[in-house]
């Protein structure tokens, strides 16, 4: 945990938030910012600031982050509809917290083109 990491306080329960999933290796809970109508971050609960962070030993995590992602989505309702995963890293891509963070967007027709 980063002792100064609003994400890592949360997944520590230090910060309150509202929690839409959790296990021993990571946290789901809606954006306090949304832009859909189902808007979800999930989190590591360990302490890695972006992709460009995940080492070797993190594949299984990450492969655990994806998995976790359609249970969420069917549990808020957007699995058959459809949702959008979506993962920014570094200051282009608009990342604002520096701990890893998977978007799970639904309850609305996307747009495209993104970027």
């Amino acid at each position: 945990m980063s002792t100064d990491c609003i994400f890592c306080k949360i997944a520590a329960g230090e910060i309150p938030a509202t929690v839409v999933y959790k296990d021993e290796l990571v946290t789901a809970f809606r954006d306090i910012q949304p832009v859909s109508p189902t808007h979800v971050l999930v989190i590591p609960n360990k302490h890695i600031p972006s992709t460009n962070d995940f080492t070797a030993e993190d594949e299984s995590l990450m492969g655990h982050l994806l998995g976790v992602a359609p249970k969420i989505a069917a549990q808020e309702g957007v699995a058959e509809s459809g949702y959008r995963l979506i993962v920014n890293t570094g200051p282009d891509a608009n990342q604002v917290v520096m701990h890893f963070h998977l978007h799970i967007l639904g309850g609305q027709r996307m747009k495209h083109p993104m970027g």
